[in-house]
């Protein structure tokens, strides 16, 4: 059996021919594939197979997509239940780029924000928008007409990199070439992207300060607006001032963005009705229950602060809401050992941060200077102390400090032992992988329509695979006739066949390029209408792909995934194979 090259390489993972029998044909991008793939059939029998129709899942892709879920409505369960351990959802899989062993996991932590609490961008993020447009406007003097804009939370997607100067939005692959490009609502042509990012002798590393990455989902609405003002320069320059360009006009919606979030209007708004703006995922309890019930200690680590975070925890681990309840309360921090809010990641990850760690009272809201995180008497008084019942250790809450401090208060020896679940590549990610060492598990809830989508077109993308492959042997096939006429002596009867045939592959040639082209783009438009596949640009990985594959151990469309499987798991990644291997490699 063959196994997949790499778990981010989705579109060869899901192929299934034991199953194809069982999918519906489709119109419109099928038709055509097939009949460019029929125009060139006297070409077929000779070139190579398509390497995706010798990839396989085995027999257990007849049943991935009759998994139970444990979301939207149905009763959480976790792996140890009658219902659990096996039918997982495929959407809800976990894959695995690096070996690792639970067993030497002594603590699992989680980020907040995205990642236990899952946003609704259509409230969230509008939410977010709003709030932006208004400070640009009374705060920053943009003009009024601004109000009138609306927001389309669909539009942008993770991944893509905002060009400040120039007031581009470019999505790249994994080698940082640049394949969909945009200024402002224009798409760029072919050659205005090779003129603009191709035709370099030196290769742009398109990062800070000259570039935005939108590696998060709280970037999606600034990138929507920034996008909305560039073309509002372009199209009124008498409007805005020419001493305020593109990148201007990314610092002034990055400073609008901030002032949303220091002012605290955003989330004292979700504050007041969790549900309109948080997803309400049932299997977080269960899942943190079970952590706990293996022997291991759980911490939180959010930017976000005590208050904050005392109501969107309460609003996640309650069984009814906030509204009906009507009261506020900490039986949530049963689920953990220590808290740390206000933790200012990525700096929290640098062993080397002086900043102080206070406890946190959890009542009031009061900070209490600690020893590194050890209780100090407080002057004139004792240090008041929540106590929660039924547990003989309780959580503590801090503000602050730093990774050192928590690896005190966990009394973590090895930061491999830790793992930590995020959603943001670079702050949750990337500084806890690269810098500590701590296994990582990133969050990305976009996964799980993206692989039912793969599920969906596979049959579609392994056309697409033969079709590609039909373009590479015709033009071939023009090569070797171009180069017979150029070099060989043939007579005059032989030379016009020849020409003849060369007619007849380059027509060829048109058709399936035409064809692949068109089916390509209609594949790529039912991911999303712009930028297409999440995890992909073109064939190759997408560059956020490639962040995911190079820092994340693990990765999964929703936290509350881990209580599918054993917290003993071992999790171990498909086998990786070069190109060349693909052809060697028996079935």
């Amino acid at each position: 059996m063959r196994i997949s090259k790499k778990p981010v390489s989705f579109c060869l993972s899901l192929f299934s021919p034991t199953v194809s029998s069982r999918i519906p044909h489709h119109s419109g991008t099928r038709g055509a594939v097939r009949a460019a793939v029929s125009g060139a059939s006297q070409l077929q029998a000779s070139h190579p197979m398509d390497k995706s129709h010798r990839t396989f899942v085995g027999e257990k892709s007849q049943n991935v997509l009759h998994m139970a879920s444990s979301d939207g409505g149905h009763k959480p369960f976790i792996w140890s239940s009658s219902e659990g351990g096996h039918n997982i959802d495929i959407g809800k899989h976990i894959f695995c780029n690096r070996p690792l062993n639970m067993k030497n996991i002594v603590s699992v932590g989680f980020d907040m924000d995205y990642t236990l609490a899952q946003y609704k961008p259509e409230t969230f993020e509008s939410l977010a928008y709003e709030g932006t447009i208004k400070n640009l406007v009374y705060n920053l003097g943009y003009p009024r007409e601004l109000l009138d804009w609306s927001f389309d939370w669909t539009y942008m997607v993770r991944g893509l990199v905002l060009d400040k100067r120039r007031g581009n939005i470019l999505k790249m692959d994994r080698h940082k070439y640049v394949k969909v490009a945009y200024h402002g609502f224009r798409e760029l042509s072919k050659d205005e992207k090779v003129g603009t990012y191709g035709n370099t002798l030196l290769r742009d590393s398109f990062d800070e300060p000259g570039y935005a990455l939108i590696d998060t989902l709280f970037s999606l609405a600034e990138a929507y607006l920034f996008a909305q003002l560039v073309d509002f320069r372009d199209r009124n320059p008498g409007k805005v001032s020419e001493r305020v360009d593109y990148a201007h006009m990314y610092k002034d919606v990055r400073a609008a963005v901030d002032l949303c979030h220091r002012d605290g209007t955003l989330k004292q708004t979700v504050a007041k009705d969790p549900g309109q703006y948080i997803n309400k995922d049932t299997s977080i309890v269960p899942m943190l229950k079970m952590l706990r019930d293996s022997g291991r200690s759980t911490f939180l680590v959010t930017n976000s602060l005590w208050d904050y975070t005392n109501i969107v925890m309460n609003f996640l681990c309650e069984s009814c809401t906030m509204k009906s309840s009507n009261r506020m309360n900490f039986d949530w921090l049963q689920y953990f050992d220590v808290v740390i809010t206000g933790s200012s990641k990525p700096g929290f990850f640098h062993e080397d941060n002086l900043a102080n760690l206070f406890e946190v009272e959890p009542e009031s809201g009061m900070l209490l200077n600690t020893d590194n995180g050890s209780p100090m008497p407080q002057v004139g008084s004792a240090s008041p102390r929540l106590s929660l019942k039924g547990l003989n250790k309780m959580c503590r809450v801090f503000q602050g400090g730093s990774v050192g401090h928590l690896h005190k208060l966990l009394s973590i020896e090895s930061s491999s032992q830790v793992l930590y679940v995020g959603d943001h590549i670079y702050g949750d990610i990337l500084h806890s992988k690269k810098v500590l060492g701590w296994r990582t598990m990133l969050v990305v809830p976009e996964l799980e329509r993206e692989i039912e989508l793969l599920w969906k077109l596979r049959d579609i993308r392994k056309e697409l695979r033969l079709l590609q492959n039909q373009r590479d042997f015709i033009e071939d096939k023009i090569h070797l006739v171009k180069w017979s006429l150029k070099f060989e002596d043939v007579d005059v009867d032989e030379k016009h066949k020849m020409s003849t045939a060369l007619d007849e592959l380059e027509s060829q040639r048109e058709q399936v390029r035409s064809a692949h082209q068109q089916a390509q783009r209609e594949c790529h438009q039912k991911f999303h209408k712009v930028w297409g596949q999440l995890m992909k640009t073109g064939y190759q990985n997408s560059r956020f792909a490639h962040q995911v594959e190079r820092f994340a151990c693990l990765y999964t469309s929703q936290v509350s995934n881990l209580s599918l499987y054993s917290p003993h798991k071992y999790y171990r990644p498909s086998e990786d194979f070069m190109p060349h291997e693909f052809d060697i490699i028996p079935i």
